[in-house]
């Protein structure tokens, strides 16, 4: 099992993310200064320390470079209750895989630390590369961290087509566009692909352009030496290495900036690196996946993307469909989210009530898989019973639900045909209607209506749509 050091001098929030992570698999350690977890690095080895950056006897940046000068192969997070970005990108290139600012959101941190750890595990492995002796414990460890995709085929026609599509490009070398909706799937999508590969053995590594800095773009793709800049304390292996023989998935391809873009696109097509600070050239042998929720062509218009980058990814390209398009596939996202989070939470929830499941077929799902899966984690946590009931649900779902039950009911409603009902009926659509747009927030569906509060409470409870 995969172990994590805490490293906060509040003891709340030590005492809260450790439980957190023990839920969800990990073995956990806790301490509150610098001085005891440099103790425990001396006596157990872990995969990563959570570490807040203001400490009572120290700070992050110290502790990150005693922890890479000492346990390189151990990755590091830092926590901090401020946003300052250069101080981001200084502790970037010092080795922290990354920075996260208060107040933690359990989904985001977990998030963070499992690609924080498979980082780290990928440059493990492409250290001990060339001995002998650690081969069957990297080929082990590559192939642990590469078995869950979290992509789930459905049985609608619009899953099946992307089934078709992802066991179509997964045997070949292809360099693939994932197009769609943000919240659809596209890492899962990307790992299901690699691992249907001949590359399945090898690592897949994803990472975000949408966060990524110029300054830290050169380090982060293709690695740095030590002392190639002031505060490079130690060599560094950027994605483009640490990818080497697998898969390097890059979301948010859209978000990078056109001098970034020309940096990659001579990589893309000499399949070579430098680090920087390096003059050795270092043959690649990678596999690109990219993802966008951006339409490329139009930004390749407006000159905000390099056309032949766009061409070189563009090998071939599969679109997303939106949550809202996979019918009854819905229930089968639910229910596969059900077992993660009943494995999550230690519980035995059994199913969705009936009007559950009715509320997840009528919603229209605007943040998609993510969305749904976010929903049944929270459900699940609130439910104490075998079936997770409506209540469990957020507002703006059970009530989306309910709307659209009342307007189908008043659409068949046969009225007299005067100017009187006409107009009730006009405008009990066009409050339902502003409603979805706005989620059900009722502050923002007034002002859009140009009415008080009072008076939109007031024409909803007239419609038996009253929360």
């Amino acid at each position: 099992m995969r172990k994590i050091l805490i490293v906060d001098d509040e003891v709340n929030i030590g005492l809260l993310l450790s439980k957190f992570l023990t839920r969800n698999g990990f073995i956990v350690d806790t301490v509150t200064s610098g001085v005891s977890a440099l103790e425990c690095l001396s006596k157990v080895r872990y995969d990563l320390v959570l570490c807040d950056y203001r400490l009572d006897d120290t700070d992050g940046k110290e502790m990150l470079v005693k922890i890479k000068e000492s346990y390189p192969s151990t990755g590091v997070i830092i926590i901090t209750g401020y946003s300052d970005i250069k101080l981001a990108v200084q502790l970037i290139k010092l080795g922290a895989y990354d920075y996260i600012t208060k107040p933690l959101y359990p989904d985001e941190i977990l998030n963070t630390i499992n690609k924080a750890i498979e980082t780290q595990n990928a440059l493990n492995d492409h250290k001990a590369h060339n001995s002998s002796a650690e081969q069957p414990k990297e080929k082990a460890t590559k192939q642990a961290y590469n078995q869950d995709s979290n992509f789930v085929a459905g049985q609608s026609n619009a899953s099946k087509e992307l089934l078709k599509q992802i066991q179509l490009v997964a045997p070949t070398s292809y360099s693939v566009i994932l197009t769609g909706e943000s919240g659809t799937g596209k890492e899962s999508v990307a790992k299901a692909i690699h691992l249907n590969s001949p590359r399945k053995d090898s690592p897949f590594i994803a990472m975000d352009c949408g966060s990524l800095t110029k300054e830290l773009a050169g380090s982060e793709f293709f690695g740095h030496e030590k002392g190639s800049f002031t505060g490079a304390l130690y060599t560094k292996i950027g994605h483009f290495e640490m990818a080497n023989g697998g898969t390097l998935f890059l979301d948010e391809v859209g978000n990078l900036s056109y001098d970034i873009q020309a940096a990659l696109l001579r990589t893309v097509q000499e399949r070579k690196i430098k680090r920087i600070g390096s003059t050795k050239e270092i043959d690649l042998d990678v596999r690109i996946i990219v993802a966008t929720n951006e339409n490329l062509s139009n930004a390749i218009q407006k000159g905000k993307f390099r056309e032949d980058l766009y061409h070189r990814f563009n090998e071939f390209s599969i679109s997303l469909p939106p949550l809202s398009q996979r019918g009854k596939d819905i229930l089968v996202f639910a229910n596969t989210f059900l077992d993660f989070a009943n494995q999550e939470l230690g519980k035995n929830v059994l199913g969705f009530s009936e009007e559950v499941e009715e509320c997840f077929l009528t919603y229209n799902w605007p943040g998609n898989v993510r969305e749904l899966k976010n929903v049944v984690r929270r459900a699940t946590l609130l439910t104490e019973t075998d079936e997770i009931q409506l209540k469990a649900l957020p507002l703006e779902i059970s009530t989306y639900a309910k709307a659209s039950a009342i307007e189908v009911s008043i659409s068949k409603i046969e009225k007299p045909r005067d100017l009187k009902n006409a107009a009730l009926e006009a405008e009990y659509e066009a409050i339902l209607k502003v409603l979805r747009e706005v989620n059900f927030n009722k502050t923002k569906a007034a002002k859009i209506l140009n009415i008080d509060r009072k008076t939109l409470y007031n024409k909803m409870k007239a419609i038996n749509l009253d929360t």
